[in-house]
């Protein structure tokens, strides 16, 4: 008889009978049971490692039930002021990690003209408020001169956090901030909305707008007319197209007018 033939044969069969009957098996032999042992030892691991994976999933769940509890809060946020107390502290995108302050907003809460920009820039994130640099300064005369006051309007941007080396935020950074932004538009109620730049002209009107060939049209957002235009930090290292900038906010005040002619 061949032994070994029949030893290999007996090994397979019980492979066979522990992987079908697994922890119920019992094969009263010494020897097949301390090679069965090797075997639980492997199978108890891997339950281990099962384990330890449904444990990761359930804290996953659990972190991401609290993130959707802490969304429903924020957007049920009846002031500016509320809503601001809810989001200062977020973290969902990278700028968030090295920020010195969450840049929120700042003007009017019941403004009739929103100005939004891209994100906040090195002075602003110092101070913790939008536009105060020398583009924001710029921003102020461009108020004024269509008859303005910078306390009369509300200034925003899309990104409530300064991008590290001023870099341009991209739409998977963007889109972190932008249901903050459509809250305040919200609560604000603007009767016209000045976007400032690509970012924001892209985030609220879609990708596929380009800032350079459709700035100075009427756009609509949610029924808002909106205007983009470029921003003054672009001004500032391209002053020949203050030109273009001062067409577009004419266009602002003329509809501004209008609508107040109209009512």
């Amino acid at each position: 008889m061949d032994y070994n033939a029949l030893l290999s044969n007996l090994k397979n069969y019980l492979d066979y009978l522990q992987l079908v009957e697994g922890d119920r098996l019992f094969i009263n032999n010494d020897h097949i049971k301390q090679e069965f042992n090797l075997l639980n030892v492997s199978n108890t691991n891997n339950n281990i490692s099962k384990y330890n994976n449904e444990i990761a999933n359930v804290k996953e769940l659990f972190h991401i039930s609290i993130n959707e509890e802490n969304d429903l809060d924020w957007k049920t946020a009846k002031t500016l002021q509320e809503i601001y107390s809810k989001i200062k502290d977020c973290q969902k995108c990278p700028f968030g990690k090295s920020r010195t302050h969450f840049v929120f907003g700042e003007g009017n809460p019941s403004a009739e003209v929103m100005i939004i920009g891209e994100a906040p820039g090195a002075d602003e994130d110092k101070i913790g408020k939008p536009f105060v640099g020398k583009a924001g300064q710029l921003l102020t005369k461009i108020i004024e001169s269509i008859n303005f006051k910078r306390d009369e309007v509300y200034i925003a941007n899309i990104v409530k956090c300064h991008p590290p080396n001023n870099k341009t935020p991209v739409e998977d950074e963007w889109k972190e901030c932008l249901p903050y932004l459509i809250k305040q538009i919200e609560l604000i109620k603007p009767k016209i909305m000045l976007l400032l730049g690509a970012v924001p002209f892209k985030a609220l009107l879609g990708s596929f707008h380009q800032i350079t060939k459709e700035r100075g049209q009427i756009f609509y957002y949610n029924g808002i007319p909106t205007i983009p235009t470029f921003h003054p930090a672009y001004l500032l290292r391209n002053p020949a197209a203050k030109k273009d900038v001062w067409v577009d906010v004419q266009l602002l005040r003329k509809i501004f007018d209008e609508q107040k002619n109209i009512q």
